[in-house]
């Protein structure tokens, strides 16, 4: 007969809809850390302790008489020193986890700490050999739907040491729903990202990723996988979520921290292990030593667990993005539509043709007008290669900056400006002082045209603060918006290993954007990084904004901008919707609806739009200022089949966006190549609701039946926004 245990509780906390599981073993020495939806909370299973059946007949090399455990309680504390042996399993190469140095960690204590609007954990353990100090810390603000979770190593040993991986989480305990290894039951969800093409939902099964556990439990299983560099979402974006489809049960997690980031999914028993923080020795080059009496804080990970699945986890975890809001410039509570001249001049703005733009955009509605790329290159030369200086051309800015400035705001609108500010083009005089710059292997990093700044420089933080928020404070400038278009690569030179002078250097760029803010309260800050490369917590808590892609003109920017309010806050993903004065209604409507998504920002032949093109972006203005309260806050539910090839999409796709009061619904509708069907039927949220307004082609017929939305479509490539209200 089976023998079937439950797991030891160390301690047990219930933070609203997530319970916490303090999971000891026998020694009472190592302790887990598992997370369970509080209702499902009655319904975790006595499992079985060790394997049985078909898995240990005819067991060869002598094993024929020792039990194989199913499973153990598996450390919330994963760290490697370098002073330690290395783990075994078959995991050098794959991974870092449990390893010695796991074992040698001893609990010693926890402190919680209730306190009015939540409460906190720290747990602590010793070193066994030599008494430096881990201490895992979990928090929980009432009412959250996610903790915070962080490891803060602390040096009380009277020698350095020397870490190559640190955790900022370790979940275990998945799933606890499943008396065996939970066959055909256990999904990984990721987020794919490339230029273009972000936040791709990749999902696959444990058995396809080879995470099933062998058949002794001896051999490693393990998926890790991050971004390596300075652009923290190009490969995958630092959030995953593992979901038991039997139990409908999803953990989550997302990292915030704008360089080498790495999560793993591991196992070699019944129960699989969650995990992720910096990206370690093997993975991203990162080593840090620590004197005696020093202290090293991971970044903050976000932890989530939910009854249901993976979007209702996104959601948990995405809601901790609301924060930082509160200090954002009181302009941005109406999340004002706004312009980009990108798409307008190429790369061309000067006096003339910015001031003849807000001219033209005076009354429309829009309250941001940005100068983009271009303003600073030397006469004769190009945009992409003359960052560093930015002193702007004379001959295009005659009378100055602020003279533009003034013009702009003349018109009533908040001008702003672009920034690549981290890196000195070729034609700089900066690309050659090579004293002020990160190298690699004792050589300039050069990608392209492109060097980069090194930011842990006081004298690089200066020069950047005359000639960009000087720049900005002398111009009269409302808004930046600060781009970055190449990659660092795996580090710098200039401390203990690669990543961890990568690791100092992005110190350093959070500085100066906090600078920023700090300096001028009031400036909007849009972070963009070829678009979407920078779309993780850190860098949009410092923004105002973030471009959600460089897909400026493109079919599949509302495929992307549906994915991306999985990973950030629509009211912070600012989306292209490029007019064209050519482009006939159902192309200028298709792309006017998409920037419903998020924020919509215009771009492109405004000056000379015709009429009834003009009056389609008036309509859209009009109904997106309506539709605010809903984009501001409320949570996103994605309807219609899949679409697998972006480029050249097939199919349809409604995003029906729920606002935070029940009271008002936002439902976007695109069709793409081959929609298939004549009558799409989008599912409502219960309850009467009536049309409010609607964005569409004339004669198309849209319509509220039975509990959902019925619209008729012309065929391919139309738009539509609703706005309902009860």
């Amino acid at each position: 007969m089976m023998s079937l245990s439950l797991p030891k509780i160390h301690r047990e906390i219930c933070c609203g809809a997530t319970t916490i599981l303090y999971v000891r073993d026998d020694s009472g020495e190592k302790l887990g850390l598992w997370l369970v939806p509080t209702k499902l909370r009655k319904n975790i299973v006595a499992r079985r302790e060790v394997l049985s059946g078909v898995e240990v007949e005819g067991l060869a090399f002598g094993f024929s008489d020792v039990a194989l455990p199913a499973w153990g309680v598996e450390s919330l504390m994963q760290v490697k020193a370098l002073s330690d042996d290395q783990p075994a399993g078959f995991a050098q190469g794959r991974t870092l986890r449990n390893s010695p140095t796991v074992d040698k960690l001893k609990f010693t204590n926890q402190t919680v700490k209730q306190r009015k609007g939540g409460l906190s954990v720290r747990t602590t353990f010793k070193h066994a050999d030599h008494g430096w100090l881990a201490h895992h810390d979990l928090s929980w603000q009432t009412g959250a739907s996610w903790l915070d979770s962080s490891v803060t190593i602390e040096n009380s040993s009277d020698q350095s040491v020397t870490l190559e991986m640190l955790a900022s989480f370790s979940l275990s305990g998945v799933t606890p729903f499943a008396v065996d290894d939970a066959p055909g039951r256990l999904q990984l969800h990721r987020f794919r990202g490339a230029w273009s093409t972000e936040g791709r939902l990749d999902t696959r099964s444990f058995e396809d990723l080879l995470l099933e556990p062998s058949w002794s439990g001896y051999g490693v299983r393990c998926e890790r996988f991050g971004t390596i560099g300075g652009l923290p979402t190009n490969g995958f974006f630092p959030c995953a979520a593992i979901e038991d489809s039997t139990a409908g049960v999803t953990w989550g997690a997302q990292l915030a921290h704008p360089g080498s980031w790495q999560l793993e999914t591991y196992r070699r028993h019944d129960l699989a292990s969650f995990s992720g923080g910096l990206a370690d020795r093997e993975y991203g080059h990162w080593m840090k030593t620590l004197a005696e009496g020093e202290s090293f804080t991971s970044p903050t990970a976000m932890l989530a667990c939910v009854q249901g699945g993976v979007d209702d986890c996104c959601a948990a975890l995405t809601a901790a993005q609301e924060v930082p809001l509160a200090n954002l410039p009181k302009s941005e509570s109406k999340l004002p539509v706004m312009f980009n001249e990108w798409t307008t001049s190429w790369g061309n703005p000067n006096h003339d043709n910015m001031s003849a733009l807000a001219a033209s955009l005076k009354g429309t509605g829009i309250e941001y007008l940005v100068m983009d790329s271009g303003w600073y290159k030397p006469v004769g030369g190009n945009w992409d290669s003359a960052q560093g200086e930015w002193i702007p051309n004379p001959a295009m800015y005659p009378h100055g900056l602020r003279a533009t400035a003034d013009a702009i705001r003349a018109q009533g609108l908040i001008p702003g400006i672009w920034f690549e500010m981290e890196v000195v083009g070729s034609a700089s005089p900066l690309f050659h002082r090579t004293e002020l710059l990160l190298h690699r292997d004792g050589k300039p990093i050069t990608a392209g045209p492109r060097r980069f700044l090194d930011l842990r420089k006081p004298e690089v933080g200066e020069h950047l603060a005359e000639r960009v928020i000087g720049t900005l404070k002398a111009g009269n400038f409302g808004y930046i918006k600060v781009d970055y278009n190449e990659n660092i690569g795996i580090g710098t030179d200039g401390a203990e290993s690669l990543g961890e002078g990568l690791r100092q250097h992005l110190d350093g760029v959070v500085a100066f954007f906090k600078r920023m803010r700090t300096e001028m309260p009031d400036l909007i800050i849009e972070n963009c990084s070829s678009g979407g490369h920078r779309l993780e917590p850190t860098m949009i808590g410092l923004t105002a904004m973030s471009s959600f892609s460089d897909a400026h003109e493109c079919r599949e920017i509302p495929i992307i901008a549906a994915n991306l309010q999985r990973l950030m806050l629509p009211r912070q993903s600012q989306i292209w919707a490029v007019l064209r004065s050519n482009a006939d209604l159902r192309r200028t409507n298709y792309l006017l609806t998409g920037g419903f998504l998020g924020r919509l920002c215009l771009s492109g032949d405004f000056a000379t739009l015709r009429p009834n093109q003009r009056d389609l972006v008036a309509q859209s203005i009009a109904l997106y200022k309506k539709a605010v309260p809903v984009i501001r806050k409320g949570r996103s539910y994605r309807y219609g089949p899949d679409v697998p090839v972006y480029r050249h999409p097939e199919g349809w796709q409604a995003v029906v966006r729920v606002g935070a009061t029940g009271k008002q619904v936002l439902v976007v509708v695109h069709t793409f190549a081959k929609p298939g069907q004549t009558t799409l039927k989008i599912p409502l949220p219960a309850g009467k609701w009536k049309l409010a307004d609607t964005l569409t082609e004339k004669s198309t017929g849209v319509k509220l039946t039975k509990g959902e939305l019925h619209w008729q479509p012309k065929g391919e490539w139309a738009g539509m926004v609703a706005l309902l209200k009860q």
